[in-house]
């Protein structure tokens, strides 16, 4: 799809507030590194590929395997990533495909047994974000493919 408009660049307040959160969430308790491999999972749901190319590009660049950036969506099945990174994932996934339905009880505990309530605020917080990304992004288009990492973040 090509870009309708390109919302990040017009700037408006409630962009720029998304930015804000963003920021906030980057310097947040949780690994950067996990961040970005949750944007990329919950991206991968919403079909953004604007935000799978970007997500995709940073986790390569910081060292993230190949395989597991394959196999994310089968994530429950594998071994390579750790209890506390499957508990993030869950949430995610969970969050993301609320549909109507609450969290529940369950999940809640098998996720909160791995995240400290600061760290559970924070990782909702990055869930939020991502997924309002991903809603932009499909709504107004963008430059998929165009996204370069920047040189500090290698």
């Amino acid at each position: 799809m090509s870009q309708r408009i390109n919302a990040f660049a017009i700037g408006n307040k409630a962009v720029n507030s998304l930015h804000n959160m963003g920021f906030q969430v980057q310097n947040s308790s949780l690994d950067n590194s996990f961040l970005e491999l949750l944007y990329f999972r919950v991206s991968q749901i919403n079909g953004c590929a604007f935000c799978l190319d970007m997500h995709s590009k940073e986790l390569l660049a910081k060292g993230e395997t190949e395989q597991r950036l394959l196999l994310i969506s089968a994530w429950k099945e594998c071994s390579f990533y750790t209890e506390k990174e499957k508990a993030g994932l869950l949430w995610a996934e969970t969050l993301t495909l609320l549909q109507g339905k609450e969290v529940s009880d369950e999940v809640y505990s098998q996720v909160s047994h791995h995240f400290s309530e600061t760290e559970l605020v924070d990782l909702t917080m990055a869930i939020i974000t991502i997924n309002s990304y991903n809603r932009i992004n499909i709504a107004f288009g963008a430059d998929v493919g165009a996204y370069k990492v920047p040189e500090k973040a290698r």
